[in-house]
């Protein structure tokens, strides 16, 4: 990954692992991160990421049928 800088309003700094979390779902669900990816940034892990997306109005569900199949076929293949 590499580092970004953002200026932002000193409100966000309180509520930083919040602000984060933010970004990395409204990433996610704009399809500009994986779920991997999007974990990664907010500095956790896939599955514990995947259960706070709702909290900012993110749905998991994000793939085509087609990536869904080709996860349960890399899960099965584990």
């Amino acid at each position: 990954m590499t580092t970004l800088t953002l200026e932002v309003p000193a409100s966000l700094e309180r509520d930083k692992e919040d602000t984060v979390r933010f970004l990395a779902a409204k990433l996610y669900e704009s399809g500009k991160l994986t779920l991997g990816q999007a974990a990664q940034m907010a500095g956790m892990k896939k599955w514990d990421f995947a259960e706070i997306l709702s909290n900012y109005g993110v749905n998991y569900i994000q793939y085509t049928f087609d990536d869904v199949i080709a996860d349960v076929e890399r899960i099965a293949n584990h």
